[in-house]
């Protein structure tokens, strides 16, 4: 019988794991056809064939030097990084209150909070745009990066989290004479690195893709971020596919590094955030 059931068992494994690489490699074959024709020449772009020996790097080249690109991909970086660590510092700290602290109205205010997350982004695109007008932080990094320093879902998924640490640590804490900010950046923040990895990723992935905010507040192309610079080279140069597709591919890589280096926080962070109230 155990025999019988073993041999199930690894027939279930084979079964699934022959059917993840095989969904891999299908999600994988469009990346692949993308690096593959940004390496081609011009005249080879629309062939389906490859001659391997035509294949350069005259395309990365050309979009890093002819083009600011350089700029694009720091003001990007500068973006993203900025957005990320005042989402992680800020979305903590209201997260630490609604979960351990006691004040009045906190369960009004939360709900308040939850409340914003039923209201679509792209209606709150103008009444910003008219108040960032106001102060004069149109076309600056100030306009691009303090309008999403805070995020309401992510308030959420890390109180979620505050919750499930148990409160004997911060009795313990308290009885030693640590104050509330020593609690929540000595005991909390360290306890809840998964669950900061996993917001970390989605945040600057997010922003390091967002496309429509910067094209709004950006004006000049000295302020362009990545995609916003790659979308005018695309409307210039449309007939470069190779062009465009290495600009994709470089505009690609730090997600996937970032995913890379965190992805075992990010995946537990995912499965041990709680939902208790």
């Amino acid at each position: 019988m155990w025999r019988k059931e073993n041999t199930y068992g690894i027939g279930v494994k084979i079964v699934l794991y022959t059917i993840c690489i095989l969904w891999a490699l299908i999600t994988l074959v469009p990346y692949l056809i993308a690096v593959i024709t940004s390496l081609k020449p011009v005249e080879d772009v629309t062939k389906f064939s490859v001659d391997f020996g035509k294949l350069s790097f005259s395309s990365y080249k050309y979009i890093t030097t002819e083009f600011p690109f350089m700029r694009w991909l720091f003001n990007s970086f500068v973006v993203a990084v900025a957005v990320t660590a005042g989402n992680l510092l800020f979305n903590s700290m209201a997260a630490y209150a609604l979960a351990r602290l006691s004040f009045p109205f906190k369960k009004v205010i939360f709900y308040i909070i939850i409340g914003t997350m039923m209201i679509p982004g792209q209606v709150l695109l103008i009444p910003i745009y008219l108040i960032l007008n106001k102060l004069g932080w149109i076309d600056s990094y100030k306009g691009l990066i303090i309008p999403w320093l805070v995020s309401a879902f992510y308030i959420f998924f890390m109180r979620q989290y505050f919750l499930t640490i148990p409160k004997d640590l911060e009795e313990a804490a308290l009885i030693d004479g640590l104050s509330r900010f020593g609690i929540f950046f000595k005991i909390f923040l360290p306890l809840s690195l998964p669950a900061l990895a996993t917001q970390a990723i989605f945040i600057f992935v997010g922003n390091w893709n967002s496309f429509m905010w910067p094209s709004i507040i950006a004006s000049s192309e000295e302020l362009y971020t990545l995609p916003v610079g790659l979308n005018s080279f695309y409307g210039q140069y449309y007939q470069f596919w190779n062009q465009v597709l290495a600009g994709a591919i470089l505009l690609s890589l730090p997600t996937i590094i970032v995913f890379v280096a965190f992805q075992k926080y990010f995946v537990r962070g995912i499965v041990t955030t709680g939902l208790k109230e």
